[in-house]
């Protein structure tokens, strides 16, 4: 059946209300209330559309969110049934200190197909298109990762490019990298736009790997299924964590899932800028209007755009 096609303009407002309740905040130290614009703009829009939909990856699982949180019924009520990720400010830290590559984030699938992963970390590799099917594997070494990926690009493994979110739990991954000669680009936050920027040309990264949040490694993985791209994840777990993982329906703890097990059918992804980022530019304010640019992604259309609209204050 797939998700009805004009679902790609009325949830683009979602995302872009989301960025303009967040952009207020930009440079104000204040990452709560940054997060609080974003969410409340977001919900708003999203309770106003013509869908049945559930929210099964939110906002602040652990913080008991109280709004936009897993399981919360979003929309009219009429309509299709659908599945909904959001993360209404992807780098809080980003916003609060107006710092570059901050995005309101949401996908949606038709019901039943979106993987709702609880809100632990989760182990990540990641690469784009055009490549062999299940081609890397987290239980591969580095090494033979790397290796496999240049072979299959045609590319020197000193050419290839990845991206790891500095934190000390990456010093293994970061020193194997460094010892093939592997070029690295660091980020601090926001492993969403880290994941996808293998799909991008224009950032030239050939791989994501490392460990990063469990909620976000979802919402990346609609975006790499919009365009071929692949990911495969395994939860990392602490004792609490695996209470949590129970109760979202996870048995086997240690499985590894691939993009097909996260994303099942149709999905669409949507990524408004807040501050300005390297894939699109931050909100503007300008003669009385907000200007947001989204990155959109839909799989059945094979659709991959970048949009910018105007909005009156």
């Amino acid at each position: 059946m797939g998700l009805k096609i004009e679902y790609l303009n009325s949830f683009i407002k979602a995302t872009e209300r989301g960025a303009i309740g967040a952009y207020k905040f930009i440079g104000k130290n204040d990452k709560i209330s940054a997060d609080k614009g974003a969410v409340d703009e977001m919900r708003r829009v999203l309770n106003n559309l013509d869908v049945k939909g559930k929210v099964v990856i939110g906002e602040g699982e652990m913080d008991e969110a109280p709004m936009l949180f897993n399981g919360e019924n979003v929309g009219t009520g009429k309509g299709q049934k659908i599945d909904i990720a959001v993360d209404p400010l992807e780098g809080t830290n980003f916003v609060a200190k107006n710092l570059p590559n901050s995005f309101s984030v949401l996908a949606i699938a038709e019901s039943g197909k979106l993987f709702s992963a609880p809100d632990t970390y989760m182990e990540k590799i990641a690469i784009g298109q055009g490549l062999p099917t299940n081609l890397l594997d987290l239980d591969f070494s580095v090494e033979k990762n790397i290796k496999l990926l240049a072979d299959a690009s045609n590319k020197k493994v000193e050419n290839l490019t990845a991206c790891v979110l500095k934190r000390p739990r990456h010093d293994k991954i970061i020193s194997s990298l460094k010892n093939l000669n592997v070029k690295i680009k660091f980020i601090t936050d926001g492993d969403v736009l880290g994941v996808i920027s293998v799909l991008d040309k224009s950032m030239n990264v050939d791989i994501y790997l490392g460990i990063g949040g469990g909620p976000e490694g979802v919402l990346a993985a609609a975006a790499l299924s919009c365009l071929g791209g692949q990911i495969q994840v395994r939860l990392s777990l602490n004792k609490d964590d695996e209470t949590r993982a129970k109760n979202h329906g996870i048995l086997d703890l240690n499985k590894k899932y691939n993009t097909d097990d996260l994303i099942k059918g149709d999905v669409m992804f949507f990524a408004s800028a807040i501050t300005n980022g390297e894939l699109v530019k931050g909100v503007q304010e300008k003669e009385g209007y907000f200007y947001t640019s989204t990155l959109i992604m839909h799989k059945q259309s094979k659709t991959w755009k970048k949009i910018t609209n105007k909005h009156k204050k």
